[in-house]
């Protein structure tokens, strides 16, 4: 197995990527809540938000997070 350190990272050929924008599900919960994912059971805080994936996975999204990241469409 290949092991990967931050000053051996100028070595690999990379190239520039943007994340295509994929809409998914999103609600504000205020309450806290847990919600079972992919990989298990996740809890979010009051006012983070519950996504469903493109494949229907659901999962907790902080808010700061959710704001940074995610613009609410019609």
């Amino acid at each position: 197995m290949r092991v990967i350190k931050p000053e051996h990272l100028e070595v690999l050929p990379f190239k520039k990527a943007v994340k295509k924008p994929i809409p998914v599900r999103c609600v504000q919960m205020h309450e806290a809540f847990e919600v079972e994912t992919m990989e298990g059971t996740l809890r979010g805080k009051k006012d983070d938000w519950l996504m469903i994936g493109i494949s229907g996975e659901m999962y907790p999204c902080d808010n700061e997070i959710f704001h940074k990241t995610y613009d609410i469409i019609e």
